[in-house]
């Protein structure tokens, strides 16, 4: 009988997480039942306009939302991703796709860090069902209008959201 031994491998997990949605959950819940360890990786540098949390507050965030999850951590990066990757000794780089625009802009970047480092895979996730409209950006868009978003983010981030909300207000 040949027993085959089972490889280890580790992902990464980048994003901006601002805020961390349940999206976000679905996919590190069902990422870390495939991968041996998930790196939730907050990348530093973004050009995805004002963040409503800091880096270290996101950071805080995961951190709590992620304690039922024991091989996943959470860490921040700037850089290129597959530098990153590379120093983490990570095999593989985890992405949600909730739509085809979603697809069309992950492709391309899916393939020049295939370029850049060819031994780091991308492995592309769909959300549930239920969050497959759900982004950080429209989940900001929503709340700072006045909307109701707390069953789309954990109940810490909808907490700190209304925090931030009435600190401003």
């Amino acid at each position: 009988m040949l027993l085959l031994a089972m490889q280890t491998v580790k992902a990464i997990y980048p994003g901006t997480f601002d805020p961390l949605t349940n999206g976000h959950m679905d996919l590190i819940a069902r990422g870390s039942k495939i991968v041996t360890e998930l790196v939730v990786a907050i990348l530093r540098n973004s050009d995805k306009g004002t963040p409503l949390f800091t880096v270290a507050e996101r950071q805080e965030m995961i951190a709590e939302a992620i304690q039922g999850f024991p091989n996943v951590s959470v860490t921040t990066f700037d850089g290129l991703l597959v530098d990153f990757a590379r120093a983490q000794g990570a095999k593989a780089v985890l992405r949600g796709i909730r739509a085809i625009t979603d697809y069309e802009y992950e492709f391309p970047m899916a393939m020049m860090n295939r370029k850049l480092d060819p031994n780091l895979e991308t492995l592309f996730m769909m959300p549930t069902e239920q969050y497959t409209y759900v982004s950080s950006r429209l989940i900001k868009g929503v709340f700072k209008l006045g909307g109701d978003v707390s069953e789309l983010v954990p109940p810490l981030v909808m907490a700190r959201m209304k925090a931030k909300g009435s600190a401003r207000g």
